[in-house]
């Protein structure tokens, strides 16, 4: 039994030191996720300027650290003159909504029919799959332009193009998840105490695939935004004058050389935003998958 004891203890040892090392990490992405979240919630407060409204003789300032710039302007202004620290701050919250939104209506509609598909499977399994498959063959581009002809470039646009794309995503998760968890003794119990179908898939099934829905949530977040930014610097997202990050790196692409900072802050926004993201998710999937958790 000693030995025993001490194999367990020795065996927790390096799981214990490899938490203790991811710990600073997530602390300080944590942090970093605070400091990018916080401002968007409480824009109007913490913006020093109006993102709509700028003065064409305050155009193209530089930051504050180059020749020229003013604490008036941290981060410089734009074409328009309009302060770019503002409009990052506001562009934040264009981007955490649309991301919420279009994953709450992607997620929601993606988990039904990955669960349907994954209990009763048969033909209802193949159409759903099948329409799985179609929309991840679907460029996000093309529809996104298509879409922008028919209702035009809205925040409305944007959800439906990124809802339409994740739903599929979910779906197939769920329904893989949904095809192991169908065949465990509990499931069996229900169908003989005379369970209906739905009181099984929602009742006893779905509460076992939560936490991959929470880890693909999160993971989905910073693909979003990315997605949100790629279509808005392309002209079929959020239109002008909205202060988006994607939109922000559209108006300063021609300035690249001559006022690089038009660009480089959101594109910087963008970059940091996902990538702490994407690291927190990876770090979330560690500790909610049991069988991660094992490795």
């Amino acid at each position: 039994m000693a030995v025993a004891t001490a194999r367990v203890e020795a065996q927790a040892v390096p799981r214990r030191r490899a938490r203790a090392r991811r710990a600073p990490m997530v602390v300080f992405l944590t942090v970093l996720l605070v400091i990018l979240v916080l401002p968007a919630l409480l824009a109007p407060w913490l913006a020093p300027h109006h993102p709509l409204e700028g003065q064409l003789a305050e155009k193209l300032k530089p930051p504050v650290w180059l020749t020229g710039g003013s604490w008036q302007y941290p981060l410089g202004t734009d074409p328009l003159g309009r302060d770019i620290l503002s409009r990052l701050i506001f562009g934040a919250r264009v981007s955490l909504s649309v991301s919420l939104v279009a994953i709450f209506i992607g997620g929601i509609l993606g988990t039904v029919l990955g669960l349907f598909a994954g209990y009763f499977g048969g033909w209802t399994d193949s159409l759903i799959m099948r329409a799985v498959d179609i929309a991840f063959s679907l460029p996000t581009i093309l529809l996104g332009l298509v879409l922008a002809v028919v209702i035009g470039p809205s925040f409305r646009t944007v959800i439906v193009i990124v809802a339409f794309l994740l739903w599929a995503r979910y779906a197939r998760q769920v329904r893989g998840e949904v095809l192991s968890v169908k065949e465990r003794d509990f499931v069996a119990q229900a169908r003989i105490a005379g369970c209906s179908h739905l009181r099984i898939m929602f009742g006893h099934i779905l509460p076992n695939v939560v936490n991959t829905l929470i880890v693909l949530a999160t993971l989905q977040v910073g693909y979003v935004i990315l997605l949100e930014g790629t279509l808005s610097f392309l002209g079929v997202g959020i239109p002008p004058p909205t202060p988006a990050w994607g939109l922000m790196v559209a108006t300063g692409r021609a300035l690249i050389v001559s006022a690089w900072w038009v660009s480089f802050f959101p594109g910087l926004a963008i970059l940091v935003t996902v990538l702490t993201l994407n690291l927190l998710g990876d770090w979330l999937r560690d500790r909610l998958d049991p069988k991660l958790r094992q490795v």
